[in-house]
């Protein structure tokens, strides 16, 4: 029994150590957000975009994102907005058109978005674009996104993400944990890269790839779920990072349902676990071959964070056995490994909570209505575990539609300081 006890207490401990070790990696890179980011020159617009949007039955809410791109501080002849309608049943192509936008119809079954873009980017070669920038449906976009994204390509990024925002943080408290997660994003974990000099994240919507990038990947290349975090693995091997642009702002739409979410979530876990498998061995090989290891190691350190979930709640399990079996009197193990992982639990919940915090003080972003959010956002990411627990034993192979039928703008916020009063 005794050996049996030591080797739960190495075990736990070797586990505590490799997880503070990352953990302690992500806390100090993401502690370099206080670092600013020098604007980039301004030059005279030149950048010829293609908007690339896809859609699937997204008749109900693609009129505003249009009309916010119609409306950008651009040069008219500088941009073409395309829509590109996949497996429709109701009439997104047709609502496009009538806003303004010009529609490429996908005429063959797609299974995932980056199918779509590759797609519409073999169909658009050769129309002398400089680069193109993708949005997703349900989005509005800040009337200077193309002016920032065209200092950025300027200034030489072969690949580049804006900020991205919510377009209804209060409308309950899930929206409230999604907004809040996105914000973690960009400023502990994009804003933190550009002042390290490591690469950003592309991150679904409201992000730009230069032409010369893609050829360079022989066109649009991506096979998983997770096209944008495929995407910014491929940049890294290439030896492009991506560029960070907080000025660039899209407001995105948040999901309200609890079911909507873990949809959402099984998908994006999923994607991770796909590029992971596909890209983690060229990574390290990349690493090791002294190209640009330090952006390589960055970038992989993020393709294991469903391994790392896991991970931590094995050592949760372990720590709390390990406590229990130490414990003098045989009737208060059961008690002593509860309290023990409660008390971890508590710890995870209270640490999200506190991070939660301080991105809202740092981002502007406190609001009375945000309060649910705060006091959930632990449990929200707890949520996770199970997700990611179901995707490593079972993956989604197939995106899944998630349908948006609310018209919504984004949400003015209150008094910055509406808590202190």
């Amino acid at each position: 029994m005794e050996w049996i006890v030591m080797l739960i207490k190495a075990l736990a401990g070797t586990a505590g150590s490799l997880l503070a070790l990352w953990g302690g990696y992500y806390l100090v890179s993401g502690l370099m957000c206080w670092r600013g980011q020098r604007p980039f020159p301004i030059r005279p617009a030149r950048t010829k975009f293609a908007v690339l949007i896809a859609a699937r039955n997204e008749e109900l809410v693609i009129g505003p994102l249009i009309n916010s791109l119609l409306m950008q501080d651009y040069p008219p002849e500088l941009y073409d907005i395309w829509v590109i309608p996949n497996n429709c049943t109701d009439h997104t192509a047709r609502a496009a058109a009538g806003f303004g936008a010009r529609v490429l119809k996908c005429d063959r079954p797609v299974k995932s978005k980056g199918e779509v873009l590759r797609f519409a980017y073999a169909r658009l070669r050769g129309r002398r674009y400089d680069a193109c920038c993708v949005f997703d449906a349900d989005n509005v976009v800040d009337s200077r996104f193309l002016r920032e994204m065209d200092l950025a390509y300027q200034a030489g990024a072969g690949a580049a993400q804006g900020y991205r925002d919510s377009k209804n943080p209060y409308d309950n408290p899930l929206s409230g944990c999604y907004s809040i997660y996105y914000w973690m994003m960009d400023r502990f974990y994009n804003q933190s890269r550009a002042a390290m000099g490591l690469s950003a994240m592309i991150n679904g919507t409201g992000f730009m790839v230069a032409t010369r990038v893609l050829e360079g990947l022989g066109g649009w290349n991506t096979h998983t779920l997770s096209e944008d975090l495929e995407m910014t693995v491929q940049c890294a091997l290439a030896g492009e990072k991506v560029a960070w642009v907080p000025r660039a702002v899209t407001y995105d739409e948040q999901p309200l349902d609890y079911a909507v979410s873990v949809t959402q979530r099984r998908r994006w876990t999923s994607g991770t676990i796909q590029v992971a498998g596909r890209y983690l061995s060229r990574l390290g090989q990349g690493a090791e071959q002294g190209s640009r290891p330090l952006v390589l190691a960055d970038v992989a350190a993020l393709l294991v964070v469903p391994f790392y979930q896991a991970a931590a709640l094995g050592g949760l399990i372990l720590s709390s056995v390990s406590a229990a079996l130490t414990c003098p009197r045989i009737e208060l193990a059961p008690w002593v490994l509860l309290t023990a992982a409660l008390t971890q639990l508590a710890g995870m919940i209270l640490g999200s909570a506190a991070a939660a915090a301080l991105v809202l003080t740092l981002e502007g972003k406190w609001d009375r209505r945000l309060l649910p959010a705060l006091g959930l956002y632990g449990f929200f990411l707890l949520s996770w575990l199970p997700i990611t627990l179901g995707c490593l034993v079972k993956q989604t192979t197939q995106w899944e539609e998630i349908r948006h039928t609310r018209n919504v703008s984004p949400q003015p916020a209150a008094n910055r300081d509406s808590l202190a009063s």
